[in-house]
């Protein structure tokens, strides 16, 4: 694809939330999931020369999103901690029954290994086990094997959470 600003705004246009939906799973800090998103739209711009358009453009910003918050999650392993600043906002600022579940779900998700997180969040998405497979680079049995794990590992989160 040419890269062109118009090429890239169009792509940003279309392809905005699902870029901020993978960061945000990533990260709950407001400030890292900006970090997250613009680090994205830098290698969605230095890569746009690069798609060779053999699969669809939406699946081709999945893969990039997903590898952009992926090598960002290692590097932050590798570096010292840090003083966390308090936020005084949250994506999800009410307390009603389903904002807690959501909060939950995520904090439960955020607990899995960033490859299991891509998929689940994929998964989240409906997006269908062949588009799964083609944005994580596995096979459509494997992402299927894959589900059925994560989700043995949510419910045991689930017990240990309820046990406690």
């Amino acid at each position: 694809m040419k890269k062109t600003e118009a090429n890239f705004k169009e792509i940003l246009r279309q392809h905005k939330s699902t870029i901020y939906s993978v960061c945000y799973m990533f990260s709950q800090d407001h400030d890292e999931v900006e970090d997250l998103f613009q680090e994205t739209l830098i290698n969605l711009w230095n890569g746009l020369d690069k798609f060779e358009q053999r699969s669809a453009i939406g699946t081709w910003v999945w893969r990039i999103a997903l590898n952009t918050c992926i090598t960002s999650d290692r590097k932050k392993k590798r570096r010292v901690d840090t003083v966390p600043l308090s936020l005084d906002r949250d994506f999800l600022d009410s307390d009603s029954a389903e904002n807690r579940q959501t909060k939950l779900l995520h904090q439960r998700i955020s607990r899995l290994q960033p490859f299991d997180r891509a998929i689940v969040l994929l998964w989240l998405e409906n997006m269908s086990y062949d588009d799964i497979a083609a944005i994580v680079g596995i096979t459509t049995k494997a992402v299927g094997v894959r589900l059925v794990r994560i989700r043995e590992q949510l419910k045991q989160m689930n017990d240990n959470d309820t046990k406690q």
